[in-house]
């Protein structure tokens, strides 16, 4: 992959308080040769069900056509806040690749015993309709790897042009730190 060619990272951070009711979502447009060269903040409801549309509200802040890839770290931030990655493909109008680093049965169980009625068939139904997950080996670690608008190989292509050391691709790990970084300033003005 070309060194320049940029892909925008999201990831959230929400602080551990039980009284904490939002998560900061940070995006970070970073090049395949590890520049950063961008930054948007949005955030979403712990629990709720606007993670989504704080990811596109995200893309229409940073107006980067440049951005190739859309690299998100969860798929059920906040709290079971669950993306939706075929919406976030269609507002990106590229490729989606959400990248997780647990092995995990699935989330049914876990939504199941936090939710109930409407609140748990809206996600259940968010959560099925998500691309099969698929473990990908990289460095030496292993990442589980879901995605629309690509197929597996140029996917899989992504996240190891993406991470050139260890098991995160840089631009998750770079909001990663932005979002950190949000939330603790965010925190300071309370």
């Amino acid at each position: 992959m070309k060194p320049g060619v940029r892909a925008l990272g999201i990831a959230e951070s929400v602080r551990g308080d039980a009284n904490r009711d939002r998560s900061t979502l940070a995006g970070a447009v970073v090049r395949a040769d590890r520049v950063t060269d961008g930054f948007a903040y949005r955030s979403c409801t712990v629990g709720g069900t606007d993670a989504t549309d704080a990811v596109v509200a995200l893309l229409e802040d940073l107006e980067r056509p440049d951005v190739r890839y859309v690299l998100l770290g969860a798929i059920a931030p906040a709290w079971y806040n669950l993306f939706d990655l075929s919406r976030i493909e269609a507002a990106a109008d590229r490729p989606v690749i959400a990248v997780t680093f647990e092995a995990s049965d699935g989330l049914e169980s876990g939504l199941r015993d936090a939710f109930s009625d409407a609140a748990l068939e809206q996600r259940l139904e968010t959560y099925r309709s998500l691309p099969e997950r698929r473990a990908l080996s990289i460095h030496g670690e292993t990442v589980y790897v879901r995605h629309v608008g690509c197929d597996a190989e140029t996917a899989a292509e992504v996240v190891r042009a993406f991470t050139p050391e260890g098991g995160r691709p840089e631009p998750i790990r770079v909001a990663k730190v932005a979002a950190r970084a949000g939330e603790a300033y965010l925190d300071s003005l309370e």
